[in-house]
């Protein structure tokens, strides 16, 4: 036992802490990148229609931020609680620490921080994530051969294979079929932007509408969870549940945000549907492309029809079929 310094059970102390996701951290920098590049062109719009500019970049860009950040997320269901917990495996050791359980669509993040953080001459301040893309198993297995506390311990076997509650199956496939409504949210919203700069306003706001639809999906994949019986969480005296986090009322937000939007522009498209167009700024290049458009479907039926076409030039010349 003193091999390692009376540190239970016989492993060194390890440290494999999950701070900050890096693929949350590359989706914000990309998203960034591209509002940066975006603002700089805003200069060289003239007008009211800089502001109005502003305010769809701005809007934009947060709502596809969004969509992707929450695939990566591990809040989307949570608990916490502070209670006395055995600390290490084969000791009587008891501290007493606030334990979190956080859920994402790809896997669970399990806290454990000390109250105070030093006890027993170490520093108790653990963040460690079991993915279940794969399998879950591994992970768990790797945290028994570091000797991780006995609360994340607990907590992550409650999620295996092997586990009555059967929470990773749940978990597992709901976060599945939420994770690809999601995707396909932000397929919805792509094409919503391409159509914003077309001549076809009311299909874009569709397409909002479309984006708000499939975020709505995902949020009702993930709450099937919760129509289950709960497995409870059991450490020292107290016991706790999860419920639902940061992540999901955030996807709700931004479903009614998508959804607020795509009504608008389908309202206003029925109403005032020129002033729509130009407020996009397709308004007077529609209409002039319109006008050719019907001025030669006109001048080919009139040319196809055997009639006299008039063209005005330097001197009037008169063409018959």
């Amino acid at each position: 036992m003193t091999f390692y310094d009376d540190i239970y059970p016989f492993y060194p102390l390890q440290r494999t802490s999950f701070i900050f996701s890096g693929r949350l951290l590359t989706i914000i920098l990309v998203f960034l990148m591209l509002a940066l590049s975006l603002f700089i062109i805003l200069p060289g719009i003239r007008g009211k229609s800089r502001l109005f500019w502003l305010l769809r970049i701005v809007i934009s860009l947060f709502i596809g931020v969004v969509i992707v950040a929450l695939n990566f997320t591990n809040d989307w269901a949570e608990a916490r609680m502070t209670t006395n917990a055995t600390y290490k495996s084969f000791s009587n050791s008891v501290i007493n620490a606030e334990i979190g359980l956080h859920v994402g669509l790809y896997g669970i993040n399990v806290t454990l921080r000390g109250e105070p953080v030093m006890q027993f001459n170490e520093t108790i301040d653990y963040n460690e994530m079991f993915s279940w893309q794969d399998t879950i198993e591994d992970g768990y297995k790797d945290a028994l051969e570091k000797g991780l506390p006995n609360p994340i311990l607990y907590i992550a076997e409650k999620f295996t294979l092997s586990s009555p509650c059967g929470l990773v199956f749940q978990y597992r496939y709901s976060g599945r079929y939420a994770s690809a409504t999601l995707w396909t949210a932000f397929c919805c919203w792509m094409l919503a932007n391409i159509l914003f700069s077309m001549p076809v306003v009311l299909y874009a706001g569709y397409m909002m509408l479309a984006t708000a639809a499939f975020i709505f999906f995902s949020m009702a994949s993930f709450s099937t969870i919760m129509n289950v019986p709960r497995c409870v969480f059991s450490i020292g005296t107290d016991t706790f549940h999860t419920e639902y986090s940061h992540s999901f009322w955030l996807a709700l937000s931004t479903g009614v945000l998508c959804a607020i939007i795509g009504i608008l522009i389908v309202i206003f498209d029925l109403l005032m549907p020129e002033k729509i167009k130009m407020a996009f700024s397709v308004g007077a290049d529609g209409c002039e492309e319109e006008e050719q458009l019907y001025m030669g479907a006109y001048l080919n039926s009139v040319f196809l029809d055997g009639v006299t076409v008039s063209s005005m030039t330097s001197k009037m010349t008169s063409v018959s079929w």
